[in-house]
């Protein structure tokens, strides 16, 4: 049976040496690399060629957040679990939207950490059960009104739903027979309406807020 490459981010010193010890001693894995923070995640990724890859949020130079993006792009094939103090709903739904495959909390037992690695690697999306829970309440509430209290129009929305879908400037430009710049200029209303700083911020919104 093939072992699973498992590379760490995280940037607590101790907590990072736990994770190595955890993944060394674990049957069926292998340490494939550790890292303190995501400045050069694209390089060290292709270095390391995880399979799975353990991601904490706050770190220097470059979050998580931003950490899990640049994974995926790297490689849509890594999957990512995300390891964090953090179970707000903001950095919970921004992770999911750029590409996180599981979201663990780092006060949940090291078992749970190990079963989670196995069972992402394998295609499932391990969470801990109050994430897991607040994921579902964000579907099951409906939010009809949300479109019109942010004053959304079916051309954003349109956008919005495109850029979902990890289409780019240009393709959501083809897709909707408008100019890049319009689509930048559609974006700039919607980060304003939204109250939001960039792109995948302003998807996770749109998720949760149920406008697309």
């Amino acid at each position: 049976m093939q072992s699973i490459r498992v590379s760490i981010y995280e940037d607590n010193a101790k907590l990072r040496d736990l994770l190595e010890l955890l993944i060394t001693h674990a049957d069926g894995f292998v340490l494939a690399g550790s890292h303190p923070d995501c400045r050069s995640v694209e390089g060290e990724i292709r270095t390391d060629a995880p399979d799975v890859v353990i991601m904490d949020i706050d770190m220097p130079g470059r979050s998580g957040l931003e950490g899990v993006r640049i994974v995926k792009e790297t490689d849509v094939n890594i999957r990512v679990l995300m390891h964090t103090v953090f179970d707000d709903d903001d950095k919970l739904f921004t992770c999911l939207t750029n590409g996180a495959d599981g979201y663990l909390l780092k006060k949940d037992s090291s078992a749970q950490l190990v079963r989670a690695v196995q069972e992402v690697y394998e295609g499932g999306a391990p969470m801990s059960p109050g994430i897991a829970h607040r994921v579902l309440e964000a579907f099951r509430q409906p939010k009809p009104s949300a479109k019109k209290e942010y004053n959304i129009t079916d051309r954003e929305q349109q956008v919005l739903e495109l850029l979902s879908r990890g289409f780019s400037y240009r393709m959501i430009g083809l897709e909707i027979s408008i100019s890049p710049e319009t689509v930048k200029k559609h974006l700039k209303n919607i980060y304003q309406k939204l109250h939001v700083q960039c792109g995948p911020e302003a998807v996770a919104k749109a998720i949760r807020e149920r406008i697309i």
